[in-house]
């Protein structure tokens, strides 16, 4: 996970972006991972832990439509999440992460481990937004620091 912040780091003072998160199983876990690292307020520019439903759309203004209809762990509701982030925050990168890190939590198609993620960058005027979601093994810590590492690739794959 160093690695993966460093790189990151030197990524985005290369290039001058800044970044933005919105977070719901990992807890913050991205954004305390990002400000660990002495000189990020250069780059980092706002996070949200939007745990509940309530939250990702009072804060996040994701619909409640797409929240009944997808969940909360989908493309629909992660995608809603990076574009919103991006948006409010004015940074050029933004990853959003929902996902049910277990122990309870699966439902029919969504086990434990299931884990969607965004990415969303300006190019130019528009806004890209792309998704992807993982499944991983192991315990409730497990799924979030492997969650916490993809994030990280992610964002750095989006500073490129």
């Amino acid at each position: 996970m160093e690695r993966d912040l460093r790189r990151l780091s030197r990524r985005l003072l290369a290039t001058g972006l800044t970044v933005a998160t919105a977070e719901s199983c990992t807890g913050g876990w991205v954004a305390k991972t990002l400000t660990d690292l002495p000189g990020s307020s250069k780059w980092f520019v706002a996070g949200w832990v939007c745990y509940s439903n309530e939250a990702k759309h009072r804060d996040l203004g994701v619909p409640l439509a797409t929240l009944r209809r997808h969940g909360a762990v989908s493309e629909h509701v992660v995608h809603a999440l990076a574009r919103n982030a991006l948006t409010r925050s004015g940074a050029d990168v933004a990853v959003a992460i929902s996902g049910i890190a277990g122990p309870g939590g699966a439902v029919p198609g969504k086990p434990v481990g299931t884990v969607w993620f965004a990415f969303a960058r300006r190019r130019g005027r528009p806004v890209v937004v792309t998704a992807i979601v993982k499944r991983f093994r192991g315990n409730r810590d497990d799924v979030r620091r492997k969650a916490v590492v993809v994030a990280l690739r992610g964002l750095y794959s989006s500073a490129s």
